[in-house]
């Protein structure tokens, strides 16, 4: 079946939109805070609730509705998550919103692994790692336009006109799936059973695990960017905002030469350059502050070596999987927000600890990890390292 023209785009648009939704927290925790009467730290926890229920449900939602038409699993995310963000935006306490945090990664969870295993199934393989990292091009744009944006809102307005914005987007988005995805997309089901499977296979867990220990180690420092950026740069809204631009343009810098970097050189050699980039980066947020020139530079330099990532990875995965691929990509997903939720907990256990200027070298030891964890699955994974 030829893939509709337009279907690559609108996948993107709805990750956007999920990217946004998810990450916009990173850039409301100050205004959400003083709303609930919270520390930054205490509000980040908003952040591992998000994490560890996408974590949790996206592998085991996704093999439940392995049966089910594609297009309709994806709209019932995006539904799904809509209707979170309209409780998020009408939350009086922390409860009743970490609840909607719960219902936002379920949604999540179902539509962005599906919408990867659709565009991976309709494109041939030398394709894939650019289709990949174009249907992500959403998540990383949502970086560049959507947080910043939503903690520009959230200054400005309020928090809660930050999701308002999330669920004026998602009736457009969800009607275009519904629209331009194919009809009866023809894959084999998966099943709990091959949820089982690929949990019981330890290079594959190995592997995928992974992701969580790269993102894990970004997570420790951008959860807390911006308490970080006010507490040693001075930087208010509009400072706050600049920097979380910055962030996101590297973003998309970095998911496009991922993929290209992945189809050319390899997923084994790409990765690891990554995680050395990362080690090196990281260290220099301990030392602020810096010139705000110097600043942004690195920020850019740190964020289109952590986004340049999920390309490599998934075309490892993919490779890997074989059939199985929408099981193994939904636990490749829930592996991100472990990483975010491990990471986010880690860096308030660092603030609490020894304070926020250590975020930096936290999160630099932590993609040192990475690395030996990446060692350990090239070692041990049965494809070819090029492939």
């Amino acid at each position: 079946m030829a893939p509709p023209r337009l279907l690559i785009p609108i996948l993107s648009a709805s990750n956007f939109l999920i990217g946004m939704g998810a990450f916009v927290i990173v850039g409301v925790l100050e205004p959400l805070g003083a709303d609930f009467g919270i520390t930054a730290a205490s509000a980040g926890t908003l952040m591992t609730v998000y994490a560890l229920a996408y974590a949790v449900l996206s592998p085991v939602l996704v093999s439940l509705t392995g049966a089910v038409g594609r297009r309709r699993v994806m709209a019932f995310g995006l539904s799904l998550f809509m209707g979170a963000a309209l409780l998020s935006a009408l939350a009086p306490n922390m409860i009743v919103l970490n609840i909607a945090r719960v219902m936002a990664a379920a949604g999540a969870g179902v539509f962005t692994p599906v919408a990867a295993a659709v565009a991976a199934a309709l494109y041939p393989v030398e394709m894939r790692a650019r289709v990949l990292a174009a249907v992500f091009f959403g998540l990383t744009l949502a970086q560049v336009v959507g947080v910043p944006a939503g903690s520009w809102i959230a200054y400005t307005f309020g928090w809660r006109w930050a999701f308002w914005v999330v669920v004026g987007l998602a009736v457009p988005a969800i009607a275009l799936i519904w629209i331009f995805v194919p009809k009866g997309l023809s894959f084999q089901p998966v099943s709990l059973r091959d949820l089982g499977g690929v949990l019981r296979n330890g290079r594959m867990m190995l592997a995928v695990l992974f992701t969580g220990t790269f993102l894990g180690a970004i997570y420790v420092l951008y959860t807390y960017i911006a308490p970080l950026l006010s507490q040693t740069m001075g930087y208010g809204r509009d400072g706050v905002t600049l920097v979380l631009a910055i962030f996101g343009v590297g973003a998309v810098v970095g998911n496009i030469a991922g993929g290209i970097l992945a189809d050319r050189v390899g997923w084994a050699r790409t990765l690891v350059a990554l995680c050395l980039c990362q080690m090196m980066c990281m260290p220099f947020f301990s030392v602020l502050p810096m010139g705000d020139a110097l600043l942004l530079v690195l920020a850019f330099a740190w964020s289109v070596t952590g986004w340049a990532f999920m390309a490599g990875q998934q075309m490892r995965l993919i490779g890997l999987a074989g059939p199985q691929a929408p099981v193994v990509l939904a636990l490749n997903a829930a592996a991100i927000y472990v990483g975010a939720a491990l990471g986010s907990a880690v860096g308030a256990w660092v603030i609490e600890a020894f304070g926020i200027l250590y975020v930096g070298l936290a999160a630099s030891v932590g993609s040192a990890l990475a690395l030996l964890h990446l060692t350990l699955s090239i070692n041990r994974s049965p494809a070819p390292q090029s492939a």
